[in-house]
């Protein structure tokens, strides 16, 4: 069986292949059925990780390219997006803030592309820092409340 195949297809499939080899004593096909299967599930939390990563950076580059434009929403998308990052980690913990780092440049790229894309027009936003990203504060100035 492709149970690499299966895997990228269908989480179900996949689980109920693995029932099925079980139930017939295949233990070592089973076995690799579940490896495949558990890399499968690692790299779905891996891309959602790295979406909710650009969803982020995307926003904070809206933010310091239209500070005119700047809302509440905006600021409440930046801390409910670290909460899902951080909701990530925990149920993940191999998606530890090194592995953030490794997916930082190709990030901040597409971060970059969509937020133009999306204000049509340029950001000179050249780079964002860890603390711009996960630590930085970001609220409507004479907001007297925290929005986190």
């Amino acid at each position: 069986m492709n149970w690499q195949t299966l895997a990228a297809t269908s989480r179900y499939k996949t689980a109920a292949a693995i029932k099925q080899r079980l139930d017939a004593g295949d233990l070592g096909e089973a076995r690799h059925g579940i490896e495949e299967l558990i890399a499968a599930l690692s790299r779905s939390e891996k891309r959602a990780l790295k979406s909710h990563i650009i969803r982020l950076m995307m926003h904070i580059i809206k933010w310091h390219t239209q500070p005119d434009r700047r809302s509440l929403s905006w600021a409440a998308t930046i801390n409910n997006t670290r909460d899902e990052i951080a909701e990530i980690q925990e149920e993940t913990p191999s998606l530890n803030d090194a592995v953030v780092r490794a997916l930082w440049g190709k990030a901040f790229l597409a971060a970059k592309r969509d937020a133009e894309a999306e204000m049509g027009v340029r950001s000179g936003v050249e780079r964002l820092e860890w603390e711009d990203v996960f630590l930085r504060e970001y609220e409507l100035e004479g907001n007297t409340r925290s929005v986190f």
